[in-house]
């Protein structure tokens, strides 16, 4: 009897644990996740964009120069002064309910100059195979730069059929090791940014971008009532200026100065002693200042609702995502992109994070070696240049000797010398 007791209870627990792993999979999901491990290029398609043109550029699958992990691969753009356009279809999702959470890394082991390293989430039918810049596209998230003056993170999202930026100045990462970029929309148009799993910004939809006109504008008919004291300090009426202040003078005569002794009054005049700052004197007389009891402080213009304000439940609904894409465009190539996620639960994303960041530290020892070896190249080849110049010019006969120099510098003062006595001689 103890026996089966035991075993149901053994039943009733792995049926609790059961529904709790089926209701945690209901509030959480995978839509889609790439970490370009073997058979990924099944489910991506490279686009012929621009390749009549000859602009068309291409991934190669590598872990890169510098990693943390020789078996963490992703794709790295190749070939500079080149378009890039690659992308998979995913299962069809929506965002309507429920939080959405885009998420990729990247490593800009060039110096990039120029170039995007975003990705597009794609809604609708796209021939894949023609995937390009003008392709629509429901999202655009992650850095762009160019220059020493651009370094943007781009969040665009797509409206009824138009594109709309966020309008806050957003910057991206610059060096050459890898970083996570990760943007959360929530039902209620809140959304977060977040770099390496750290938020770097966060607002609403409703005022970050210029998508629906705002709630509330300023009421530009509104005027300060005449009573609206905004005075925050007033002069102390009970301080009265003291009886003859204005009479105290600014200097007097220094009491500690002694006529000369040698100061004859017939031809100097009646001796006056020179005068000094009165201490007494404390400037033109001012009221104390106190709080204005009647202070209602400064006055603003009123918000008041917008009457061109429509509301939109469905603001942050994005149109049913089908395809995730990377379209770029770059001058120098080398951007290494991996780990894409995309779900609806932020904590998966946080650990996707801290997983692929347990090897950071290699990474950086990786990238430190790998800037060893370029400096010691770049010093070398700066070497084998002076030299291959040096031996250019001493076949071209300008290596002279110092001796031959020297030589040179006496003919020539002989010379200068004897034309200069020449025309002197001539002068005269």
């Amino acid at each position: 009897m103890a026996k089966s007791k035991h075993k149901l209870l053994s039943v009733a627990s792995f049926l609790l644990l059961l529904t709790a792993s089926l209701l945690c999979s209901s509030f959480a999901e995978i839509i889609f996740e790439e970490r370009f491990e073997d058979g990924w290029q099944s489910r991506w398609v490279r686009s012929d964009w621009k390749k009549i043109e000859g602009k068309a550029g291409s991934f190669k699958h590598t872990a890169g120069k510098w990693h943390g992990d020789p078996d963490d691969k992703g794709i790295q753009t190749t070939t500079d002064a080149r378009h890039f356009a690659i992308s998979a279809k995913i299962p069809e999702f929506t965002n309507k309910n429920r939080t959405l959470v885009v998420q990729y890394s990247i490593r800009f082991e060039q110096d990039i100059e120029c170039g995007g390293g975003y990705i597009k989430l794609l809604s609708g039918y796209v021939n894949q195979k023609k995937f390009g810049g003008d392709t629509p596209y429901s999202m655009m998230f992650g850095p762009d730069i160019c220059g020493t003056q651009t370094k943007k993170l781009h969040v665009i999202l797509s409206y009824q059929g138009q594109n709309y930026p966020i309008k806050k100045d957003l910057q991206c990462e610059t060096d050459k090791l890898t970083h996570f970029y990760t943007f959360i929309l929530r039902p209620d148009a809140t959304y977060s940014v977040l770099i390496d799993g750290r938020e770097r910004d966060s607002g609403s939809m409703y005022t970050d971008w210029d998508i629906l006109p705002p709630r509330k504008i300023k009421d530009v008919n509104a005027k300060k009532p005449a009573d609206w004291d905004d005075r925050e300090y007033i002069d102390d009426p009970n301080h009265v200026k003291p009886e003859g202040y204005d009479s105290i003078p600014r200097e007097i005569p220094d009491p500690k100065a002694k006529e000369p002794h040698d100061w004859d009054e017939e031809e100097d005049g009646i001796w006056k002693p020179p005068k000094i700052p009165n201490p007494a004197y404390k400037g033109p007389w001012k009221p104390k200042k106190i709080k204005n009891p009647n202070y209602k402080g400064k006055w603003r213009i009123p918000w008041i609702d917008n009457p061109e304000f429509e509301d939109d439940p469905d603001l942050y609904v994005l149109k049913p995502i089908k395809y995730v894409g990377i379209e770029v465009w770059q001058v120098k190539a080398g951007s290494v992109f991996d780990n894409i996620l995309i779900c609806d639960d932020p904590e998966y994303a946080k650990k996707v994070v801290e997983e692929v960041f347990a090897n950071r530290e290699a990474e950086k020892e990786a990238f430190e070696e790998a800037e060893k070896v370029r400096k010691a190249k770049e010093e070398e080849e700066a070497r084998r240049a002076r030299e291959e110049g040096e031996r250019r010019r001493s076949e071209r006969g300008y290596d002279r000797r110092p001796r031959d120099r020297e030589r040179y510098r006496e003919r020539y003062k002989k010379h200068r010398h004897d034309y200069l006595d020449d025309d002197y001689h001539d002068e005269l």
